[in-house]
């Protein structure tokens, strides 16, 4: 339904708006302008666009899976008098709530119990209620309750913002929506697991329980998003880099801190020398930069004023405060400031694969995913105002080109746009750099969407998001635009006109962090990597001992064209040393016998191609070398 400007009475909600579509049970909320509603919601005053939105529609899941976590919540307080609500969103792919419980956290047969008295709530088909209050009557009633979160949570909403209660029966919760029109709305729920969280994250606060659903339009989509998941434990890369001796985090050490064991650290060399070259030949220089700096650095960066949660405390070296990097970037603007910069000399391109640390909270710790000290494949480029959108263009697609390397090639492009709590710089800045990203995205001919509010502090950015092998999205590659911190540190260079000018700057980290890239491959790929980055590329297994001498003359011949390779001669059954190959991922096994040995060859059988017969040992090599050849860059 498109049109322009139309105007109603203040406070017409979208079920009025939508009478004359033809809207069915699917119907469970509307869109204006993008943004959604829930069918009782007053809508504003004037509008471009609304649509219905069906149950099973992607922009539904939100509104399902929040309406899911205010009847848990309902569920929790019936099956458990005395427990307290604190905050219930949704989140990707479900939600969570978190709880006060008197008797510690919940068990599985907790789970079961609750997730059987949702089931009896939603049958019931209670209408969700909409009813905005005074912050007294809200505080009234909470205190009456004895809800002493939601006290808190109503103190923290903006003295400019309505205060709105949902009801769905008796139960009622401090939210701003949006919800369903009714519980039956809900076709499949699934309790997931629980867990301790603390009170708003913070480690001083009280520990809480949190238990974790998901919710569907449809019991198909659960049954999908079940298996997935079953998919995913078995790929999981904390138990995947056990088995494989990929890596490790001792607690001696501290959580969040990698240990990489021989195979994973060549595993991530071959990542980071690829990286490099690439780099190189698309006209970059690389760089290296210290790990601490002193914190003058970082109130002229901001990030003291707007990242410092994040930021380890200070150490004093001299009598100066010193802070370990949480970023590269103000290194980088170091070496710029370093020698005057001409127009001609503009672009000018940096990379550093920069190891940083960031205080994560140790609830939010998650093996490689998320952890405290982590090297970024960062790279910064400075140039004139004239030459963004050119190399805007060139690292989008330079990205792209990365990531195809990988295997990656189903990617998701958001935009970020300005955040409202916490950013630097005029909102003409903004506008500025937010219309470079878009031109260039457009000139480039790639389809995004926007991520209303998800840029840095310091600039819009560009997101770009893998889908792995079943499904799932991962942040990846992000190209931010900065007009800011050239500001702020004062960067300049000389013109055509002899006068000095201001440089735009570009940040940029195409796999994200190296880690996190890491475990994102291992489950990608379930710890089969490709050949070109296997640890060890093909197996050498005899089927006796006599075998052995033929067995080396053919590692050499590997070991000369520079493959990895490791003979099996141990004194077992040749089913037995197969089944090993196939546990340890390598991706060639060259079975060596009496007829091999006779013929001067191996009959070889590879993941990829699977069972390739007899190779005279020449023939071998050079097809081991073309397969185990990295991407072209």
């Amino acid at each position: 339904m498109n049109n322009e400007n139309i105007s109603f009475p203040e406070g017409t909600a979208g079920h009025y708006l939508l009478q004359n579509e033809k809207l069915g049970r699917e119907t469970v909320a509307a869109t204006v302008d993008g943004k959604i509603f829930d069918l009782q919601c007053a809508l504003p005053k004037e509008y471009k666009d609304i649509a219905p939105v069906s149950s099973n529609s992607e922009e539904a899941q939100t509104v399902i899976r929040h309406s899911t976590a205010h009847i848990m919540a309902d569920a929790v307080q019936k099956l458990f008098p005395g427990t307290l609500v604190t905050i219930g969103p949704s989140i990707e792919n479900g939600f969570y709530y978190d709880f006060d419980k008197q008797d510690g956290g919940f068990t599985e047969d907790d789970l079961a119990a609750i997730e059987k008295e949702i089931e009896k709530i939603i049958k019931e088909g209670r209408t969700f209620i909409r009813k905005e209050v005074t912050r007294e009557e809200a505080r009234k009633l909470f205190t009456d309750m004895g809800e002493t979160y939601k006290l808190e949570l109503l103190d923290a909403i903006a003295e400019d913002t309505p205060v709105s209660l949902y009801y769905h029966g008796d139960w009622v919760d401090l939210c701003a929506g949006p919800h369903l029109p009714d519980t039956k709305a809900i076709k499949a729920v699934k309790l997931l697991s629980s867990a301790g969280a603390y009170w708003r994250g913070d480690e001083k606060n009280k520990m809480l329980s949190r238990i974790y659903g998901t919710a569907f339009g449809d019991k198909k989509a659960l049954k999908q998003y079940l298996n997935m998941l079953e998919e995913a434990k078995k790929r999981d890369h904390r138990k995947l880099g056990k088995e494989l001796d990929l890596f490790s985090i001792d607690e001696q050490i501290g959580g969040g801190l990698v240990l990489w064991h021989p195979k994973g650290a060549l595993v991530r060399t071959l990542i980071e020398n690829h990286w490099r070259e690439a780099h190189m030949k698309h006209g970059y220089d690389l760089v290296i930069t210290p790990h601490i700096g002193r914190s003058k650095l970082w109130e002229t960066s901001g990030h003291l004023e707007n990242y410092k949660d994040d930021m380890y405390a200070p150490m004093e070296i001299e009598g100066n405060p010193y802070y370990i990097k949480p970023m590269n970037c103000p290194f980088h603007i170091a070496i710029y400031r370093n020698s005057l910069k001409s127009y001609r000399d503009l672009p000018v391109r940096w990379a550093e694969l920069g190891t940083v640390y960031r205080y994560e909270r140790s609830g939010q710790l998650h093996g490689l995913m998320r952890v405290r000290g982590f090297t970024q494949d960062d790279a910064h480029i400075f140039m004139r105002p004239d030459q963004l959108e050119d190399e805007i263009r060139t690292v989008v697609k330079f990205s792209l080109k990365l990531l195809n390397d990988y295997g990656f090639t189903d990617l998701d492009i958001m935009l970020a746009t300005r955040p409202e709590a916490k950013s630097i710089g005029t909102k003409e800045v903004w506008d500025q750099a937010e219309a470079a990203l878009k031109s260039g995205l457009q000139a480039e001919g790639v389809k995004y969407k926007i991520d209303e509010g998800g840029g840095a502090f310091y600039g819009p950015k560009i997101d770009v998001k893998i889908k792995d092998a079943i499904g799932r999205v991962w942040q990846c590659s992000t190209v931010q635009v900065d007009f800011n911190l050239p500001e702020r540190f004062d960067l300049s260079y000389i013109g055509e006109d002899s006068k000095r000018h201001r440089p735009v700057m570009i940040h940029r980290a195409l796999l994200g962090s190296i880690e996190r890239f890491f475990g994102i491959m291992v489950e990608h790929y379930a710890g089969a990597f490709p050949m070109w980055l296997a640890p060890q590329q093909v197996a050498i297994l005899t089927v006796s001992e006599k075998h052995a001498e033929f067995a080396n003359e053919v590692k050499q011949a590997l070991d000369k064209s520079g493959i990895r390779c490791n003979i099996n001669n141990d004194n077992e059954k040749l089913g037995a040393k197969i089944r090993e190959t196939r546990l340890n991922r390598i991706p060639a096994t060259a079975v060596i016998g009496d007829k091999e040995v006779e013929d001067r060859g191996v009959s070889l059988k590879t993941r990829a191609d699977g069972d390739i017969g007899f190779l005279k040992l020449d023939e071998f090599v050079a097809y081991i070398k073309e397969k185990s050849a990295p991407p072209q860059i």
